[in-house]
């Protein structure tokens, strides 16, 4: 697995450097902005990179997105029109889209509070989506795009490949070539050598702070596919009329050009961990998602225990091996966005970024831990070892 790994790191980064190349990337577009942003070389440079690796027309990459889930945001509502509706092929959408959605909240600005509806095909037994039932919803008149959720989100469904979106794209694009497919990319990024815009995926959208950051970023997303689409995303971030114009960077420049440099290599860390995570926990005698010895679609390992209490002795074993924070003891919380407590081990350089070892779970049944990231594999080794041994402590 590791040498499959490594191989795949090293086709992404060559894809990247060939990237940086033909956009001339040099010191000078580091400079960064301030105020509206206009002119802003080095940012809208950044956007050409992030459209050449990731196989779309064009992209926005901007530190105005707050989080994955923003970036997903302005991807739908570029997408759909009131009076459409957004289907979802993987069933229910992670916890944090409910509210974007409208399926809980009723707040003002979600795609429900501007007249799209939203219906959505359930997933089939093994947890992968039903092509029949999205055949079936596409004869719907009234849609207008297909969202197609990569990573497995707090289930145990497996995560997305790019060819299994791909096939998806080709049944959505034959029955509708109308229909705009959206695709969360959120923990996919470079753990293959294709993205969903190679696939055929209208709109790709992500947060830096998870892979394509490298662990460097410091805030914000992106989003790349379709010109026309890109643009109106935009939109969306900003004002109408404004869009990609205005945005100025803070001098953070630097570290976005760096972190999508080293992130190709930086995913391939956190999958090293996720893989000797699994292969462990299988030892000690727990169910584990995706098994030690199975591809990976994404960067989340998944490992589910027999009671609460054995849940939080891991979160909290994964905590103590943290750079930062090793002292605090995670407590389950009523996070926003989220329909129960969740509790997270995030001893992270950057607060929330996934990209770096952390470990979060809803406090429901199954009890499931959410295992993800590690900026060196030395240092995730250490910090599953850590929840191992917190976990079998008694």
């Amino acid at each position: 697995m590791f040498s499959e790994i490594e191989s795949t790191a090293e086709q992404n980064t060559a894809r990247v450097l060939a990237s940086f190349r033909t956009h001339r990337v040099s010191e000078a577009l580091f400079a960064g902005s301030t105020g509206y942003g206009y002119g802003d070389r080095g940012r809208d440079t950044l956007d050409a990179v992030f459209a050449d690796v990731f196989g779309a027309q064009d992209a926005l990459v901007r530190i105005g997105f707050v989080s994955g889930t923003h970036a997903i945001a302005c991807a739908l509502g570029a997408a759909l029109k009131p009076g459409e509706t957004l289907l979802s092929c993987c069933g229910t959408p992670y916890d944090t889209l409910h509210g974007v959605i409208g399926i809980t909240g009723g707040y003002p600005g979600s795609l429900k509070s501007r007249g799209i509806d939203y219906a959505q095909a359930e997933l089939i037994t093994d947890g992968r989506p039903d092509e029949d039932a999205i055949a079936i919803a596409l004869k719907g008149n009234t849609i207008g795009a297909a969202f197609i959720q990569r990573s497995r989100g707090y289930s145990q469904r497996p995560a997305l490949s790019c060819a299994d979106i791909g096939g998806l794209c080709t049944l959505i694009k034959t029955l509708r070539p109308d229909v705009h497919i959206v695709v969360d990319n959120c923990y996919g990024e470079f753990v293959e050598t294709r993205e969903p815009n190679h696939c055929g995926a209208d709109l790709a959208a992500g947060s830096l702070i998870k892979n394509p950051g490298g662990g460097l970023a410091l805030t914000g997303g992106y989003v790349a596919g379709k010109r026309e689409l890109v643009d109106a995303a935009s939109y969306m971030l900003t004002a109408p009329g404004i869009g990609r114009e205005c945005g100025a960077t803070l001098g953070q420049l630097r570290s976005l050009y760096q972190g999508l440099f080293t992130a190709p290599h930086t995913v391939a860390q956190a999958l090293k961990t996720a893989v000797f995570c699994a292969a462990m926990l299988e030892q000690a005698g727990y169910e584990t998602s995706p098994r030690s010895i199975e591809r990976r679609a994404d960067i989340i390992q998944s490992v589910s225990f027999p009671s609460p209490g054995q849940l939080l002795g891991f979160v909290r074993g994964i905590q103590s091996g943290a750079p930062v924070d090793s002292f605090a003891t995670p407590e389950p919380w009523d996070m926003p966005g989220y329909d129960c407590p969740v509790v997270m081990a995030a001893g992270a350089f950057v607060q929330g970024a996934s990209i770096e070892l952390s470990c979060d779970a809803p406090m429901r049944e199954p009890y499931t831990a959410y295992m993800q990231g590690g900026l060196t594999y030395e240092a995730g080794k250490l910090g599953v070892m850590l929840g191992v041994q917190a976990l079998l402590e008694p």
